[in-house]
């Protein structure tokens, strides 16, 4: 990945409006860690992840269409992709296979960790800054994963399997972020969107199998969850999401996702009566504190 400076614009006046799409993004982004636990009862990992991004490229693709916005220069295509592989590719299926092992809110709790990755890569190659905050909180960040880690381990030594593929979907996470952010000093919030998020489809293709199969045993509740992550938590949060970092640093978006975990834990616990373990909400407070640690001084 190419070093990369980026100029923030200053505050503007669209400053509540960016604000609003932010706050958008991390309540969708929020359900969507329900929607997939929901979803999972019917569909595997891969299956969810394809069917998720087609029904998000097939709602942006119409958007695009209809507003005929212009594609990305020619020049930006490998950081595009690189963003659809890691951001809506890997990320995604990551996310779903981690919560068939850890309940919606230990999810979003690791997953969070990916605000800390942010600052660092966005410091290392968009030249965003390092306040001397930053490592220590790094370090309390990873205590805290290290603590839910043991929590909803088997032996209370190794960290499962969910925390582990948790962790994988913070650094895809934090990787496609820096990764688009230059991008959207060129191209509109909605093409770059739409695009990776095609991409991120294209990636999950060979699970098309696995999808055809799951689909006739499949529930009513599973499709209308499977309709429902790739109309909000993708083809609107995300195009959201572009919008808001266009306006502002990747770091700074980034420390807007603390609010992730407790509204995730908050939907789980209504909606399945589930609860993480005592130690790992310890935890999550820690990677909360160490996240939040990070990012003073930016």
């Amino acid at each position: 990945m190419a070093t990369t400076t980026v100029q923030t614009p200053p505050p503007t006046r669209a400053t509540p409006l960016v604000l609003a799409a932010a706050l958008t993004t991390v309540t969708l982004w929020a359900s969507a860690f329900v929607g997939i636990r929901a979803a999972g009862h019917d569909f595997s990992a891969g299956a969810l992840s394809l069917a998720r991004l087609v029904v998000g490229s097939v709602a942006l693709g119409a958007l695009v269409a209809v507003r005929r916005v212009p594609l990305p220069p020619r020049a930006d295509v490998p950081r595009l992709v690189l963003c659809g592989v890691l951001w809506f590719g890997i990320y995604n299926v990551a996310l779903n296979e981690a919560e068939r092992h850890v309940d919606a809110g230990t999810a979003a709790m690791l997953v969070n960790v990916g605000p800390v990755l942010i600052a660092v890569l966005a410091g290392l190659l968009l030249h965003e800054g390092f306040p001397r905050t930053l490592v220590v909180g790094c370090a309390v960040a990873f205590a805290g994963t290290v603590l839910i880690g043991v929590a909803t381990s088997d032996d209370g030594l190794t960290p499962n399997t969910g925390t582990l593929l948790c962790l994988v979907a913070a650094v895809t996470y934090a990787g496609g972020v820096v990764t688009q952010k230059p991008l959207l000093s060129r191209t509109s919030p909605l093409t770059i969107t739409w695009l990776a998020c095609l991409i991120g489809a294209m990636c999950c293709l060979p699970f098309a199998p696995q999808l055809v199969g799951e689909l006739g045993d499949a529930s009513g509740e599973g499709l209308a969850w499977t309709a429902y992550l790739g109309l909000f938590p993708t083809a609107i949060a995300f195009t959201t999401w572009a919008y808001a970092l266009s306006h502002t640093s990747a770091g700074r978006m980034g420390s807007t996702t603390y609010l992730v975990p407790p509204l995730a834990t908050l939907m789980g616990w209504a909606y399945f009566g589930e609860t993480p373990p005592s130690l790992a909400i310890a935890g999550g407070a820690l990677c909360l504190s160490g996240a939040a640690l990070a990012r003073r001084g930016r």
